[in-house]
């Protein structure tokens, strides 16, 4: 039983999150982003630093370079006088130059490396975020639709203003008369007190005319 408890309580919090990062998913989206933008900013400066230390260890290799190269003049000047000492000493110099160049090219290779594989990094990461970007300004677009929809369901749904105002409406065309109503109430009225019984008979043609009708005056006319 603890474990379907467990299970249930496991199962409740999962939909309880999802609803939550469903509900504030565009907050989650821009979150995102804003960690993303950060990485690869961090990332730009890793770069710049790489950069940086290539080169200079690049503008030391040249530094070895030209110190080779004037030691090596220098050496040739010198077995060409007669100075084999100086010479020597020159051809050692230049071989420890020519080590440590060795030394420091491998290293600008390696930063050359490492720079070119992080800037690809980089704008792939780049291009990335301009589609994040991109694409929370259509997330965003689209619940502000949905947004409008729900709240033009409301209206439109059962319960609605347009559903009460079409009620109201029907309720005054199907109200009944006032006025034919109190018609009716007189002719009821009437009949139960006998008063309209004599004029249904002097219409049906019993008993002395009490009122003139149009026929009578056209009678009277034609005599």
């Amino acid at each position: 039983m603890f474990r379907t408890l467990k299970t249930m309580v496991v199962g409740a919090n999962a939909r309880a999150e999802e609803k939550l990062r469903d509900e504030y998913s565009i907050e989650l989206i821009d979150q995102k982003i804003r960690e993303a933008a950060q990485s690869l900013k961090a990332a730009k400066l890793s770069l710049a630093n790489l950069i940086q230390q290539q080169r200079a260890e690049q503008r030391q290799l040249d530094g070895l370079k030209d110190r080779t190269d004037d030691l090596l003049t220098r050496a040739k000047e010198a077995l060409n006088a007669g100075r084999e000492d100086l010479a020597q000493s020159a051809a050692q110099a230049v071989a420890d130059l020519e080590n440590e160049s060795v030394t420091r090219q491998q290293t600008v290779d390696r930063l050359d490396m490492r720079i070119l594989q992080l800037r690809q990094s980089i704008e792939t990461a780049n291009r990335r975020l301009i589609d994040l970007k991109q694409g929370a300004l259509s997330a965003r677009a689209v619940r502000r639709e949905q947004g409008m929809q729900k709240r033009l369901n409301r209206h439109l749904g059962g319960d609605s203003p347009m559903d009460e105002a079409q009620e109201l409406i029907a309720g005054v065309l199907q109200a009944q008369d006032p006025f034919e109503q109190s018609q009716i109430l007189a002719e009821i009225d009437q009949g139960l007190d006998h008063t309209n019984i004599a004029a249904r008979m002097e219409e049906a043609g019993f008993g002395e005319k009490n009122r003139s009708t149009a026929a009578d005056v056209l009678g009277r006319l034609k005599d």
